[in-house]
C-alpha cells in the first residue's frame, strides 16, 4: 500500500517515513542534474536567491530526455544520485 503524500515535505510528513515505503507523490516535483545543482550551490555561496523554494521540495536526478519529434519530453529515467554528492 501506497503513502500518500501531498508535496512539498514537512517534518510531520518525513517523521513517519522509512526506507523501502511506496509513496504517492502529488505535487511539483522538480528534476535537475549535476549541472543544476552546481549552478544552485555556486547561487547560495554568492547570496543570490534560487529559482524555487528548496525547503522540502523534491527533486529526481534525471538523465537526458531528449523529445522525439512531437514530443514535449522524452524518457524521464533516473540518473546516478552519486554524482551530486558533492552538492547535497
Amino acid at each position: 500500500m501506497s503513502k500518500k503524500i501531498t508535496l512539498p515535505f514537512t517534518d510531520e510528513i518525513l517523521k513517519d517515513l522509512r526506507a523501502g515505503d511506496s509513496l504517492l507523490l502529488t505535487g511539483v516535483v522538480y528534476t535537475a542534474r549535476d549541472a543544476a545543482h552546481k549552478r544552485m550551490l555556486e547561487a547560495l555561496d554568492q547570496e543570490k536567491p534560487l529559482p524555487f523554494d528548496i525547503k522540502g521540495a523534491t527533486i529526481y536526478y534525471m538523465g537526458p530526455t531528449p523529445a522525439r519529434p512531437g514530443r514535449i519530453i522524452g524518457s524521464a529515467g533516473p540518473t546516478t544520485s552519486g554524482r551530486m554528492d558533492v552538492y547535497a
